[in-house]
């Protein structure tokens, strides 16, 4: 049998990451453009305070290193403190972030911060709660129906609500589809050329059907795929796919996977559920930002 899925950590360096930074500046250029013309006549360039950013309901922190890379970008000397780190739970009216420094930085950078946060936030939040509906043993996958160029920061927000990342894009694992099925000639025919051009590689390939999974297995050493990928299959068919496997192939199962649904999943035997709604549906958590001038 193939080794199990090993999880994919993203590192994120707030102060290196060209990403955070092209994508913190890119949202303050689109909310400030040539000033906020509010903070700008309302209060003194040199006026300090003190923010809180307040949990208005329960939720999982993811984040917070990208909320300060909007303060500092707009204040070098504000101190930000997360007072609750990234994958740690919130209770609600809990603080979880103190700001400290210039008040019109505080201010200009407030909504930016918080829709990163918020954003963040509520994919982590919904992530722990698949996880926790699928129990123990069982990977909680997420996919490749994310924001366009919001993806790493999405991914990582997976990863802070405890699931683990699939494949990144198109260039870093082979998964091959229905489309790629049909075009190619058949299960056993896709499989045949995706080795030849990645002989050591590890495969993945969609099936649909019983029939498809004992094609995807193979009938000789090497012969199959790595990972068989369950597609919208109902309780029953999973269970008798998991069966048919036997452990020769790490098991995948997705499609329209809920809330609802998740645990009844799991307890089919497969090894991993992936879950498109943890990027594509999740909502922005309750996030408040409350200052006072010193």
């Amino acid at each position: 049998m193939p080794n199990r899925r090993k999880e994919r950590v993203l590192i994120i360096d707030p102060g290196l990451s060209k990403f955070v930074e092209v994508a913190v500046r890119g949202a303050l250029k689109e909310d400030i453009h040539d000033g906020d013309i509010t903070t700008l006549a309302t209060v003194p360039a040199r006026r300090r305070g003190v923010a809180r950013i307040i949990a208005k309901e329960p939720v999982v922190v993811a984040g917070q290193f990208i909320a300060e890379r909007v303060f500092k970008e707009l204040n070098d000397s504000i101190k930000y403190t997360a007072l609750v780190p990234d994958g740690k739970r919130a209770r609600k009216g809990e603080p979880i972030a103190e700001i400290t420094g210039n008040l019109r930085a505080i201010l200009t950078g407030e909504r930016v911060a918080l829709n990163f946060l918020q954003r963040i936030s509520g994919i982590a939040t919904l992530t722990a709660q698949y996880v926790k509906r699928a129990g123990p043993g069982v990977m909680v996958l997420d996919t490749r129906k994310t924001t366009p160029c919001l993806r790493l920061l999405e991914r990582y927000a997976v990863l802070s609500g405890g699931g683990v990342n699939h494949r990144f894009g198109l260039y870093d694992a082979v998964l091959i589809k229905e489309n790629h099925i049909a075009a190619a000639g058949g299960v056993s025919a896709a499989l045949k050329k995706a080795r030849k051009a990645y002989p050591d590689g590890d495969l993945e390939i969609e099936t649909r059907t019983l029939k498809e999974v004992k094609e995807a297995l193979g009938s000789g050493s090497g012969a199959g795929a790595d990972t068989i990928l369950l597609d919208n299959m109902d309780i029953d068919k999973l269970k008798k796919a998991v069966a048919l496997i036997d452990g020769r192939a790490i098991t995948e199962a997705s499609g329209g996977v809920r809330l609802d649904t998740i645990g009844d999943i799991a307890a089919t035997g497969v090894d991993a559920i992936s879950v498109g709604a943890l990027t594509h549906s999740a909502r922005v958590v309750d996030l408040s930002l409350l200052v006072k001038a010193l």
